[in-house]
């Protein structure tokens, strides 16, 4: 029974190959030696003969990737729209090969035609920062002024701010991984009196940047993302909402649990108002998020953590 049911998810996962081929306009698929030995063996093992390797066939399709569709070179490969990250198996997602993809990403990014043809952003990359293997994902909305200067996410008062909410759940910037949806810094008008003035992204902004973001999702593989403010969220989620409704449902990014909360910009200003029962209710509200994913995550929470803000 158990290898009835390898042979039935194996074939699922076939099925959605080929329906992902078509969709995208392949009419013909070359195999490999071993995927032609495989689909050969399948007749004899649906009939109860022997079963041999045709539970490789499903070798894969366990791991959490994006359907798998073939690579010019007859590799297979999980085929972000506008951006394909090889499909390897499991002992094969080193950090060494986790860097080496990310590396490939940010280079397609700097050649992004579509980022570049909107001719709303600035030409300088900002680039992600962190573990490439973490358990936890930030993704911001689009760097500012401090970003773009050296090219790395969160380095101004908002990035020290989320520095403090990661010390705070006894990580270090080190530990986690932190992106924006988009990779360039938005111009206002033509950017020409911009100086350090930022703007949240577009619509269309963040749908020409989303594949990559997508291809840096599937090689991390978090297992939780964190999406900083409501831009993040609509751009991740892709619809519209208040941040307090995003906040109090339960959501997901390609089968990862995303826990939406508030900007790091936006505890600042609360701190900057002089309001500060307002600033203490923001900050209690990250910390509500942090905890949840701290419990997603089975980490260790101290009676202290648990009683911040109480």
């Amino acid at each position: 029974m158990a290898g009835q049911n390898s042979i039935a998810s194996g074939l699922s996962t076939l099925l959605e190959i080929l329906e992902r081929e078509k969709y995208l306009g392949v009419e013909t698929i070359a195999l490999s030696g071993d995927g032609e030995r495989l689909l050969r063996a399948l007749p004899s093992s649906l009939k109860g003969g022997p079963r041999g390797n045709v539970t490789a066939v499903n070798s894969e399709s366990e791991s959490r990737t994006a359907s798998p569709t073939k690579g010019k070179e007859g590799n297979l490969e999980n085929r972000s729209p506008g951006f394909p990250v090889p499909l390897v198996s499991e002992s094969e997602r080193t950090e060494v090969w986790a860097r080496e993809q990310l590396r490939r990403i940010f280079k397609a990014v700097r050649d992004c035609p579509s980022c570049r043809g909107l001719g709303t952003l600035f030409d300088t990359v900002v680039y992600a920062s962190g573990n490439p293997q973490a358990d936890i994902m930030f993704v911001g909305e689009a760097p500012g002024a401090e970003e773009e200067k050296v090219k790395r996410p969160f380095v101004g008062p908002a990035g020290q701010k989320l520095d403090q909410i990661i010390k705070a759940m006894g990580l270090t910037r080190e530990e986690v991984y932190i992106s924006n949806i988009v990779k360039y810094r938005p111009k206002q008008g033509d950017g020409r009196f911009q100086g350090s003035g930022n703007r949240p992204p577009r619509e269309d902004e963040m749908e020409v940047s989303m594949p990559y973001l997508r291809a840096e999702i599937e090689v991390v593989r978090p297992k939780v993302i964190v999406a900083l403010g409501k831009t993040s969220a609509e751009g991740l989620l892709e619809r519209g909402d208040s941040l307090g409704k995003f906040r109090q449902g339960d959501h997901e990014f390609e089968g990862i649990p995303v826990i939406v909360t508030y900007h790091p910009s936006y505890l600042l200003r609360q701190e900057a108002s002089g309001e500060e029962s307002q600033a203490n209710g923001a900050k209690r509200a990250v910390w509500e998020d942090m905890l949840k994913v701290m419990d997603l995550l089975g980490m260790p929470v101290t009676p202290k953590q648990r009683g911040y803000f109480k």
